[in-house]
């Protein structure tokens, strides 16, 4: 009996055997089985390939990041696959920072940046497609007959615009390379082994917090990408309103399976876990178990987006009376977080500070948690000042949105929270109230209903555009599109 080698390293003539799952039912492999597999396979290289749609794009984020960190090698890997349980892994989803600037999605993927002529030469390390000659295309779990075709080096080239190159070549290369040297961490210890004595954390961390500040500004590409994420995501609501019935037969997993399959069936995944909150669930803020019940004369607060395929995606919540009509204490309370979320989207416009959507927003909630009696005699200012409308406010009005739900995380305060808009700038405005159900500061009837609103808002040249407007807001709309919805 022979066993298959698969080479540990193409420039060397070590290798190692396939490793086998323990209790298989196969021993081994005959040498007649190990021959037959090796011929008889057809020529399936793509020839053609136009290049992707971002691809000049991709090539101006790149430009960019030369012209930061001349004379520097930057290293910025896609990562690796990670186990969920034994020999099952979770689905992969490349590095924000990798996706960026190669529009490439594979594991294992690194981009190099090395220095060349005052600029940068790019080079893109992949995996080529699975060897037919030493059996790792059906013998490997990773193998091309176990998960699927990968593009050949060739491919990837012509796909990405970027020369491409063999991965496996890549760690020895960066051991022996001199000079400075930049990488983004916490996706490939294989590449960090190969780089320790070569980096440090502040010059990495310097270019985390560049490639997360160019993300602020989207590009032409990014919007329209985020624009379909809304309406993609706009159906997957359309979609929950439509079966609430059976939501109310089951539990709010009903509502997450269902926005989950337009996920999949349009975009490529959830943007984040769906929240799926019914009832005093909805007080909860990241309420991502969805195992409770959906009960008809309670509101839910359903808080999720489509990623798409180029790993985009939008982040959309609406409060819905789950029977189609809200009471009039329910509406009280929404038309509080519509009126707050008004003034918010109203402050979103070039020029403005990032806080301003946020203080507007809270000031307006504030008012009307006064108006409710429910903050004593202090004025709004003292309160605002104090931070006391928090109890029910909870949380900030909003937050950066592109291929990270809250993107460019890593950006420096004063270019963020502390910066300026200015169009191309994406975010969120989401206001909202929350009563938990054992509040005994409010009155009975308000204990256990929540409320957002969030919508996904771009800074253009004049002012703002509502990406996610194709799902209603006003309490009498919501009532008559859920009621439509519901035939």
């Amino acid at each position: 009996m022979s066993e298959e080698l698969i080479p540990e390293n193409p420039e060397t003539e070590e290798a190692e055997p396939v490793k086998q799952r323990k209790n298989g039912l196969y021993p081994g492999v005959s040498d007649e089985l190990a021959a037959s597999m090796k011929s008889g396979w057809a020529d399936t290289e793509l020839h053609g390939l136009e290049p992707i749609a971002q691809a000049g794009h991709t090539a101006a984020r790149r430009a960019a990041l030369s012209a930061r960190f001349p004379g520097e090698r930057l290293v910025v890997p896609a990562g690796r696959l990670k186990t969920r349980s034994n020999d099952t892994e979770y689905a992969f989803r490349a590095s924000t920072e990798y996706a960026y600037l190669t529009g490439d999605q594979t594991q294992d993927g690194v981009l190099v940046l090395e220095p060349k002529d005052g600029g940068h030469e790019a080079t893109v390390y992949l995996l080529p497609r699975s060897d037919r000659e030493n059996g790792e295309f059906w013998l490997d779990g990773q193998g091309e007959l176990w998960v699927g075709r990968r593009h050949s080096l060739t491919e990837a080239e012509q796909l990405l615009g970027i020369p491409a190159k063999d991965v496996r070549e890549l760690p020895a290369a960066l051991t022996e390379a001199t000079g400075p040297v930049r990488n983004v961490r916490g996706h490939d210890a294989g590449i960090e082994a190969a780089l320790t004595d070569k980096v440090t954390a502040e010059r990495d961390e310097e270019l985390r917090v560049f490639l997360s500040e160019a993300r602020v500004v989207k590009d032409a590409f990014e919007i329209a990408e985020l624009a379909k994420a809304c309406d993609i995501t706009a159906r997957g609501f359309e979609d929950v309103v439509k079966v609430l019935d059976k939501a109310e037969a089951t539990s709010e997993r009903y509502i997450e399976g269902t926005f989950f399959l337009r996920a999949r069936i349009e975009g490529n995944d959830i943007g984040y876990g769906s929240i799926c909150a019914a009832g005093p669930h909805a007080t909860t803020l990241h309420w991502v178990r969805n195992d409770g019940a959906v009960r008809s004369g309670e509101l839910l607060l359903l808080d999720a987006g489509v990623e798409t395929n180029d790993l985009y995606t939008a982040d959309v919540t609406r409060t819905l009376p789950i029977n189609g009509t809200f009471t009039p204490l329910q509406r009280k309370i929404y038309d509080a977080v519509y009126e707050a979320q008004e003034a918010g989207i109203a402050a979103v416009k070039p020029g403005a500070g990032f806080r301003d959507f946020h203080d507007a927003a809270q000031r307006v909630l504030t008012e009307k948690l006064v108006e409710w009696g429910l903050l004593g005699d202090r004025s709004v200012d003292e309160i605002l000042e104090l931070g006391l409308q928090r109890r029910w406010t909870l949380h900030g009005t909003g937050h950066m949105l592109g291929m990270d739900v809250h993107d460019c995380a890593a950006a420096r305060t004063e270019s963020y929270v502390n910066g300026t808009l200015e169009p191309g700038v994406c975010l969120t405005v989401e206001p909202g109230l929350y009563f938990q159900a054992d509040d005994l500061t409010v009155p009975e009837e308000y204990r256990g209903i929540g409320v957002r609103i969030e919508d996904d808002i771009l800074v253009t040249e004049d002012g703002n555009r509502n990406l996610s407007d194709k799902l209603p807001r006003q309490a009498d709309e919501v009532e008559a599109w859920m009621a439509r919805l519901k035939g």
